[in-house]
């Protein structure tokens, strides 16, 4: 298949956190909102005035420093964002909304606070959010995002938090959702015009830049995905969905297409599912109400121990893997990460054992790169997907 016309620009963007689109929409004298996590509805750290940028920390080599404030045993993730802070990395942010969820993050974005590692004025916001997605679950929800983040927004930076401005940002996220799952929809094919890494860069740039900046370039994308033509021979032995933890590196999606599985479709945080799904609104309720109880409701992550949530994370990656014509899942944790420590083990036993599909089940590094123990485990998993398929012992 011919290139797609921005991915080089894309791929050149993820490069680095405070990017060409992000300088841009502070030139025009927005502020910048980081953010680490789905759990805080994403469309209300984009009003009019501000733009989230989910950090991340490419190109990471050592962590010594981020291991001597937190530990070699915590996670890799946040590690990595802490000796990316300890750099400088992170001094173009206004202020990080973080939710409560998480202990390991709660330590790095308080280091990255108390250190004064960031710029003048910086400060974090921990937003406490719910553990069941219940009635209470909801309202703590509703009751968080509006005191720890619309009205800190308010108060720090003079942000319209309206329903008029919320409804603005809604527009805007509904669009670049839009876009996505029109372009994710073509993995669904046999003969994909697109393949997973691609959609990975792209996906990952909607977390990572002004939406509106980006827009024009999904759009784009889109156009000239409607009329390009698949490879007359599919180069995959396999077709896998990914599920699990954060992927912030499209370069593991890479690795794994590289070695002959196709990825078909992305069950991770900060993936396209659930997070690229559109926000319906209606005139009979709050809309601060419809949004909380969307991102409540549908978020897949582990924190979340009530058992119609626990049973319903591995329902909605059968259901994906089902519907994207999958062979096969892998199921992927960073070193260290408590909750998906847990649920990788349970995942991959339900999957397997539940809903009979063949699993591979993966702890690593946050920075994968072209490890060879990760290849060889990949090719080791068609091969078995393989013999599956033709009908021999799994």
């Amino acid at each position: 298949m011919r290139d797609l016309r921005h991915l080089y620009y894309l791929e050149n963007l993820l490069q680095e956190n405070n990017n060409e689109l992000v300088r841009k929409a502070r030139e025009e004298g927005r502020r910048c909102v980081g953010t680490v996590c789905y759990q805080i509805p994403e469309v209300l750290l984009n009003l009019p005035g501000i733009f989230s940028v989910r950090l991340r920390a490419p190109r990471t080599g050592s962590m010594e420093m981020g291991t001597y404030y937190m530990t070699s045993l915590t996670c890799e993730y946040c590690r990595a964002l802490l000796e990316r802070g300890l750099e400088g990395g992170y001094r173009f942010i206004d202020c990080l909304m973080e939710p409560a969820s998480c202990s390991q993050m709660a330590d790095c974005t308080e280091n990255l606070e108390k250190l004064d590692l960031l710029g003048p004025g910086f400060f974090v916001q921990h937003v406490d959010t719910p553990m069941k997605d219940d009635l209470n679950g909801i309202e703590h929800m509703i009751k968080m995002c509006r005191v720890r983040v619309l009205d800190r927004l308010h108060e720090a930076f003079g942000i319209d938090v309206s329903d008029e401005a919320i409804k603005k940002a809604v527009a805007v996220h509904n669009e670049v959702c839009d876009l996505i799952t029109e372009i994710g929809n073509y993995r669904k094919d046999l003969r994909p015009r697109i393949t997973g890494y691609e959609f990975a860069v792209l996906c990952l740039a909607t977390y990572c830049c002004p939406k509106d900046l980006l827009l024009p370039i999904l759009r784009e994308t889109a156009q000239e995905l409607r009329t390009r033509e698949p490879d007359e021979k599919s180069p995959w032995r396999v077709r896998v969905a990914v599920a699990g933890a954060e992927i912030d590196d499209p370069d593991f999606i890479k690795l794994i297409e590289d070695t002959g599985a196709y990825v078909a479709v992305d069950r991770y945080c900060f993936g396209s599912f659930p997070g690229r799904s559109r926000i319906e609104l209606s005139d009979n309720e709050d809309i601060l109400t419809q949004i909380c109880r969307k991102y409540v409701t549908e978020c897949q992550c582990p924190r979340f121990m009530n058992t119609s949530k626990v049973a319903g994370r591995k329902e909605y990656i059968d259901s994906l893997a089902r519907e994207y014509s999958c062979d096969g899942i892998i199921l992927q944790q960073i070193n260290f990460c408590n909750f998906w420590g847990y649920e990788r083990a349970g995942g991959m036993h339900v999957l397997t054992h539940d809903y009979s599909w063949p699993v591979l089940s993966l702890d690593r590094p946050y920075v994968v790169g072209v490890s060879g123990q990760i290849r060889t485990r990949v090719q080791a998993f068609i091969e078995r997907v393989e013999l599956k398929k033709l009908g021999g012992n799994d």
